[in-house]
């Protein structure tokens, strides 16, 4: 079996691009990751789209075809990828299994989203089947509910205020202010997280990410091409998806995000790593109890130690889980099922030292987890500088 190697990847800026089509952000992105490599697109094997929102948002389906013609690989065997907010991290995952195993050695994996064009309580509506439709979205319960009621719970048990989340955006934001891409390019202080407006009590406006309009690309490789290609390279050491119930209330233990530590554990395990190799994270944050959660479900931190940890500064680029360096899904935007393949475009930054001031010293190992819903689904990729 062969390794894979990632060989290109660029992403556009998140934002709110009225004047752009799907095909049209699409497009670009895929042209910049070419421009990251001097592989031609007759290279191409297959092209895997991370989508979530095509038909529900965008009002397109079959976008494994529409995409591939309109980015200039009409014809190859292309494929949507939906997993809700891990749509993009499952994606990354199958390409890498083809190459792996022989059916290509080189694919493009896609992750695009159009989100911003439709009213609120659409999108709202296209979220919240994240989670269980027939128990769950029915009865009007959206994803950040569902998150706040996490909160809730953590700071029942742990004793916590809300204010003991503050840190993870006010991280987030810190980072995106270096970051032109985000979408948030601004900073904010603990003050103004306890004075913000609540969305879904606990959680307020600062503690919650906003959907934006984006697409990233990846162009992975079988070593055999990589070798060929100039470096520094960069290798998909291991990636696994694990599965958990939609439903919260199905769960034993809510806030035990068993999916993210399963898929953590596994592709770990594929790398033949642990955590103690890990130099800097991408961790699906839209708000702080997600990231707190995710944290300590791997097993970085013991339940209830996250937070103020994270008030001790281990989530900032020089602490011990450096997150979000380039603003995580709070202020560079949520990109919908596109998020796990910009998580991958900014590591490879990181890996390869370009991340300029929110730049990881010494950073050669990472690695990237995206949730779909509260973590029914979990993708993990690590990433290693050779």
């Amino acid at each position: 079996m062969s390794n894979t190697y990632l060989i290109g990847a660029a992403a556009t800026p998140v934002g709110e691009h009225y004047g752009q089509s799907l095909a049209a952000i699409a497009a670009q992105a895929v042209r910049a990751a070419f421009a990251t490599t001097n592989l031609l697109p007759e290279r191409i094997g297959a092209l895997y789209v991370a989508n979530a929102f095509g038909e529900s948002l965008t009002g397109q389906s079959q976008l494994g075809a529409y995409l591939a013609t309109a980015v200039g690989l009409r014809g190859l065997p292309a494929f949507r990828v939906e997993a809700g907010g891990a749509s993009g991290g499952v994606a990354i995952h199958q390409a890498a299994q083809a190459i792996s195993t022989g059916q290509c050695d080189v694919a493009v994996v896609l992750g695009a989203e159009k989100l911003t064009d439709r009213l609120e309580g659409a999108v709202e509506a296209a979220l919240a089947i994240q989670s269980d439709a027939e128990s769950e979205a029915i009865n009007g319960l959206t994803l950040t509910a569902q998150w706040a009621l996490l909160m809730r719970r953590y700071m029942h048990l742990c004793d916590y205020p809300a204010e003991a989340f503050a840190p993870f955006p006010v991280n987030a934001h810190a980072n995106a202010l270096k970051n032109p891409q985000a979408l948030y390019r601004f900073a904010i202080s603990s003050d103004k997280y306890r004075k913000a407006a609540q969305i879904a009590s606990p959680l307020n406006m600062l503690d919650c990410s906003s959907l934006g309009d984006g697409a990233a690309c990846l162009i992975l490789a079988a070593e055999s091409v990589a070798q060929k290609l100039a470096g520094p390279h960069l290798r998909l050491a291991g990636s696994a998806v694990a599965t958990d119930t939609p439903s919260l209330a199905m769960r034993p233990d809510p806030l035990d995000l068993t999916a993210a530590r399963a898929s953590a554990h596994i592709a770990l395990g594929r790398a033949h790593m642990g955590l103690g190799d890990l130099h800097v994270l991408e961790l699906s944050d839209p708000h702080g109890i997600a990231a707190t959660l995710a944290l300590e479900s791997i097993g970085f931190y013991p339940r209830g130690e996250a937070p103020r940890h994270a008030a001790d500064g281990a989530i900032a680029p020089t602490g011990r889980t450096p997150l979000a360096t380039a603003g995580g899904y709070k202020a560079r935007g949520d990109v919908g099922g596109a998020s796990g393949v910009y998580q991958i475009v900014e590591l490879a930054r990181q890996l390869r030292g370009e991340a300029g001031l929110t730049q990881v010293p010494k950073a050669r190992v990472a690695l990237a987890q995206s949730l779909g819903g509260v973590a029914a689904t979990a993708a993990t990729c690590i990433l290693v500088a050779e």
